[in-house]
């Protein structure tokens, strides 16, 4: 039985490092602090493993329990699973709130919509005028894109006349024609300006 002692040792040292150096358990829902009543909420939708793994993602991002829920109830209502962790993640970072993001998620185009909503926070709008024209996207009304929202404040318009002229509903080939039009009178003056500067007096 002596002769057998030594290998026991090794045997139980090296079982000691595998334990060491096992892989961490993954994450589960529970383990982010999800309570137990929006636990029992989620569990009515019989998630599968990948909305679950989404779900993870949003409440390690900081989401709240009752986004959460919303969210996944509007995926369901809309009859397919969640998977827009992403594009909320991104919303809040931008400082979208909870309702917003909500109401892109319950007409089910959050995920075309939340990186034009992060790109007009980025140009500098106020929080209404990118809040009115989120809401015309959502509502499927024809609104300027935020590219060419974004060349038009380039042009010197305030978020006014261009809430204006997206509340006029104008298609994209009518849209170009104004911004292009618009691009044009600056560069005029732009040119015009720099020849002012730079003439010599006599």
């Amino acid at each position: 039985m002596r002769k057998w002692i030594p290998a026991i040792g090794v045997c139980a040292l090296l079982a000691g490092g595998c334990n060491r150096h096992s892989k961490p358990e993954p994450p589960t829902l529970e383990s982010t602090g999800i309570f137990a009543t929006s636990l029992a909420q989620l569990k009515t939708y019989n998630l599968k493993d990948a909305e679950i793994d989404q779900l993870i993602r949003l409440k390690q991002a900081g989401a709240t329990d009752q986004l959460c829920v919303d969210l996944v109830k509007a995926a369901h209502d809309h009859h397919h699973d969640f998977s827009s962790a992403d594009s909320a993640i991104n919303l809040a970072r931008a400082d979208y709130s909870d309702s917003q993001i909500l109401e892109m998620a319950q007409s089910d185009r959050i995920d075309i919509l939340s990186g034009e909503a992060v790109t007009l926070k980025l140009i500098g709008f106020a929080p209404s005028t990118v809040q009115a024209i989120i809401h015309r996207r959502v509502e499927g009304l024809p609104t300027l894109t935020s590219e060419q929202i974004g060349r038009l404040k380039n042009t010197g318009m305030s978020d006014k006349q261009i809430l204006d002229l997206v509340d006029q509903g104008l298609t994209d080939e009518q849209a170009e024609a104004f911004i292009t039009k618009r691009e044009a009178m600056r560069n005029h003056s732009n040119t015009d300006f720099v020849r002012v500067r730079g003439r010599k007096s006599r």
